[in-house]
């Protein structure tokens, strides 16, 4: 009896054994098959097809887009989490765009923030990598990478919005970066009135200086980062409806 069901414990063992390889090999064969629907259904998927982008002129640009008495405002070296909202306040306030000259790794950090610029109605500048206003002494490939990868994180950030200008550190443009630039449709923005609020002047220090400057052209800088900016939040409080008074209206640089 032992031997015998020992026996036919073999065959069982055998025929189980069986069974069950052919239940696995059934599986593989059903798993290999749903992958690869997966991989066809993937394939099927439509691929995003790359943002074709016009290239602009290289020559750095001043001018207004707006025709007659037209400031242009540009705000430098953010997004920053404390004083960005509060700009955008106050030009919301005033119904008043601007163009955002933005660090990448700070869109990076605050992508919040630059959806919020972009869906205000302002336009979007990009301000290099690192802010270094020797870059105009460094090699092409230094350009090349501060402004191509500060460019993706900004728009990036924003959701696919385009970045429509670039502004280089300090005004360090050179021939190379603002072609290069230009190619990716980002035309070189530059200024004609200087704030000077990251001095640290008063606000009166400030304000008098945008109003002496205001003959120079339209395109005036304050900056949104790098620092304290309780003082460029109320100079613009200031500033905006006494430039409406003169009879100024606001538009973007021209591209």
């Amino acid at each position: 009896m032992a031997r015998g069901f020992g026996k036919e414990g073999g065959i069982i063992g055998v025929a189980a054994a069986a069974v069950v390889a052919l239940a696995a090999a059934g599986t593989l064969v059903f798993s290999g098959a749903g992958t690869d629907s997966s991989a066809a259904d993937a394939a099927k998927q439509p691929k995003k097809a790359p943002r074709v982008v016009a290239p602009v002129d290289p020559r750095i640009e001043h001018a207004s887009d707006r025709p007659g008495r037209s400031l242009n405002i540009t705000i430098d070296d953010g997004p920053d989490p404390v004083w960005t909202p509060k700009v955008l306040e106050v030009l919301k306030q005033q119904d008043v765009k601007a163009v955002f000259c933005m660090i990448g790794p700070q869109a990076k950090a605050h992508p919040d923030l630059v959806k919020q610029v972009v869906a205000a109605g302002h336009k979007l500048c990009d301000h290099t990598m690192s802010h270094n206003t020797g870059m105009d002494h460094e090699s092409q490939s230094y350009q090349k990478q501060q402004i191509l990868d500060a460019q993706k994180m900004i728009e990036d950030a924003a959701g696919g919005a385009q970045v429509e200008y670039y502004r280089a550190p300090g005004g360090a443009f050179t021939p190379y970066s603002r072609k290069l630039a230009a190619d990716r449709g980002m035309r070189p923005l530059g200024w004609n009135v200087d704030s000077k609020d990251f001095e640290g002047g008063t606000v009166e220090m400030i304000e008098a200086t945008v109003r002496g400057e205001l003959a120079n052209g339209p395109t005036v800088l304050f900056h949104d980062g790098g620092g304290d900016r309780s003082r460029t939040v109320e100079v613009l409080e200031r500033l905006l409806p006494w430039m409406k008074q003169q009879g100024y209206g606001f538009g973007f640089p021209k591209r």
